[in-house]
């Protein structure tokens, strides 16, 4: 149990089609104290209510930091090395030195602010926020990462993770080779980021999908 409590634990979160008053109340029922955005462009053309100026202006009125993380977390970098195929390609970001630098800052911050990480998607599962960032905080033996789901409940990474496995297996076939847990683990991760990663080859929009 000592090893559970004495980890630092940060949350994340998607704003999704809230009013701000329900993302306000979502972020205060967890007593979140930093709201770190991490989508690369923070602005919604169809929810403006979460574009990063009028954002920070009503957190800051709810005492809650906003700090933006979208150059060093966010997943469609202007780094062209970034991305393989016409595809971003998360272990490549990864591997930056921004990627790097922003993950350590999360860190060190926990250790006096609880902070929620926050991108657009509702389902973590379908964010970048959990299918990069996540997946290496959750390397970080001191991490304990909470998502804030859309009802208020909170779901554990491992109980994600878990969600995460669960679609891969359901895919497998008889003839599938028998792989180790880390093996099955990163190869969810990596199919999951297949499906949601931006491809530079399609129009590119200014805006998040929300």
């Amino acid at each position: 149990m000592n090893h559970i409590i004495n980890k630092k634990i940060i949350f994340t979160i998607g704003h999704s089609d809230h009013t701000v008053e329900k993302f306000i109340n979502l972020l205060k029922k967890h007593l979140v104290t930093v709201l770190a955005d991490v989508r690369t462009v923070p602005f919604s053309r169809i929810h403006p209510q979460f574009n990063k100026d009028y954002l920070s202006i009503i957190l800051e009125k709810e005492n809650i930091k906003y700090v933006f993380l979208g150059k060093e977390l966010g997943a469609r970098p202007d780094n062209l090395s970034c991305y393989k195929n016409g595809q971003v390609d998360f272990e490549l970001i990864a591997e930056t030195n921004e990627f790097k630098a922003g993950l350590e800052r999360l860190i060190k911050g926990c250790d006096n602010y609880r902070i929620a990480i926050m991108c657009a998607e509702k389902e973590p599962l379908d964010c970048h926020r959990t299918i990069l960032v996540c997946h290496h905080l959750a390397k970080h033996s001191s991490m304990n990462i909470m998502h804030i789901l859309a009802d208020g409940q909170l779901e554990n990474h491992c109980e994600t993770e878990s969600r995460l496995i669960k679609i891969t297996d359901s895919e497998r076939t008889l003839f599938d080779r028998e792989i180790s847990d880390s093996e099955r683990m990163e190869k969810a991760y990596k199919k999951r980021e297949r499906e949601i990663a931006h491809k530079k080859e399609s129009k590119d929009k200014n805006y998040d999908e929300f």
